[in-house]
């Protein structure tokens, strides 16, 4: 199994050791050329959104990546990855993927709790150790996108058929549940295409 990792920037480095653990292979994705190979899944990492859609813009990707992701490729979005797959931003003009239909608030914890650690229930997976980093939180989801988590009120994770999206960085930890069932997923859809095929 091929996973890709966007790697323009932010903390793409630590996904990539987590999944070489777990036994997948790894790309990077740095230029447009980078998007001729064929891979089942995709990373964005956390990091800057702001800087990350403008690399994307700047390098002839962006439009090649939102098509695969609109066409169905699973993605694992974390922090900046949420901003970027999302529909709406409530304090920011800018929008880049609008893949995935919910309304996101950048920064969302202020100064005060600007990086702070919790753990939490999600869906699926049981109490999970979250890391956030000056981070957004979900203020509305669509109908059809499934809440994993919640701290304190606020959407943390969310699932929107084959996209994943968390507003902490669970690659900074040592947990590789969420990784896990992630490639548990694309496993599955590659065999129910394989058995269509």
């Amino acid at each position: 199994m091929k996973i890709a990792v966007l790697a323009l920037q932010g903390a793409f480095i630590e996904h990539e050791k987590m999944l070489e653990r777990l036994g997948a292979e790894v790309i990077e994705l740095r230029k447009k050329e980078d998007l001729e190979q064929a891979f089942d899944g995709l990373i964005l990492p956390g990091g800057e959104s702001t800087v990350q859609g403008k690399l994307l813009e700047e390098f002839g990707m962006f439009e090649r990546l939102q098509k695969k992701i609109q066409d169905g490729l699973p993605v694992l979005a974390t922090c900046a990855g949420l901003i970027l797959l999302a529909g709406e931003l409530s304090n920011d003009s800018n929008r880049y993927f609008g893949t995935l239909p919910v309304t996101v608030k950048r920064n969302a914890y202020g100064r005060q709790l600007g990086s702070f650690y919790c753990e939490e229930e999600i869906k699926g997976i049981g109490v999970y150790p979250m890391e956030f980093i000056r981070a957004p939180y979900i203020e509305k989801a669509a109908e059809g996108v499934e809440t994993l988590a919640a701290v304190d009120g606020q959407i943390v994770a969310v699932q929107y058929g084959n996209q994943f999206a968390m507003s902490f960085h669970p690659e900074l930890t040592q947990d590789t549940r969420i990784h896990e069932k992630f490639l548990e997923i694309i496993e599955m859809g590659t065999e129910k295409n394989a058995v269509r095929g």
